[in-house]
């Protein structure tokens, strides 16, 4: 057990800090027969708890684009993100981009913020689109996000009609994985299921046209 005076000593505070506790009840010792204070291990985790600095959180920027030909589009996006931010007021701690399919959740930024988000360093995320975050299962990942008490900004809210051909390629590669999966990846059924998706997705663009 503790001294008050070792105990103040242990903690950094005055030993008039550790009477006032115990008058506003926050931190009672245990009083000896002699009149004296002595404090437990346990007193100190309490005493360690209420003077503990609050965890300063992040406010984290995350943009993406899926293939390096958009180099020029993941600047672009960037720079709005950061404009945004400025007029909104958030002071950019770190920012995450990546360069790969939304399907694929592996990308290295991606993994490196979740790191973040899971040790609760992160008060908010600001993104430019939600299919940036994630094209499938952003309700997922904003739950996630909610559980720790994170704050999921989306830029525009508006689905973004320039991803087009973006999400066709995401779209191909999810018929590709599944037909291999039911028909082999090198059958006629496989290829024949691909031709006929490419075929529709092509009138389907013609007509908007």
């Amino acid at each position: 057990m503790y001294s008050i005076g070792k105990f103040a000593e242990k903690l950094g505070v005055t030993i008039q800090t550790l009477r006032n506790w115990d008058k506003e009840g926050k931190l009672s010792p245990i009083k000896l027969d002699s009149g004296h204070r002595r404090y437990t291990e346990e007193h100190l985790l309490k005493a360690l708890n209420m003077i503990r600095k609050p965890l300063l959180r992040k406010t984290l920027i995350y943009a993406r684009v899926s293939s390096n030909k958009q180099k020029n589009e993941l600047k672009h996006q960037l720079e709005n993100l950061k404009q945004f931010c400025i007029a909104k007021g958030y002071v950019i701690d770190e920012i995450f981009s990546d360069i790969g399919s939304a399907l694929n959740y592996n990308r290295p930024e991606f993994q490196k913020m979740w790191d973040l988000i899971l040790s609760n360093q992160v008060e908010r995320i600001i993104i430019a689109y939600k299919d940036r975050f994630a094209r499938f299962g952003y309700d997922f990942f904003e739950t996630m996000c909610k559980r720790f008490n994170i704050e999921i900004v989306i830029m525009n809210k508006a689905e973004e009609k320039t991803y087009e051909q973006e999400m066709i390629e995401d779209l191909m590669t999810i018929v590709h994985v599944f037909s291999a999966r039911l028909y082999g990846s090198r059958s006629y059924k496989q290829k024949k299921l691909i031709n006929v998706v490419k075929e529709v997705i092509k009138e389907d663009v013609q007509e908007e046209r």
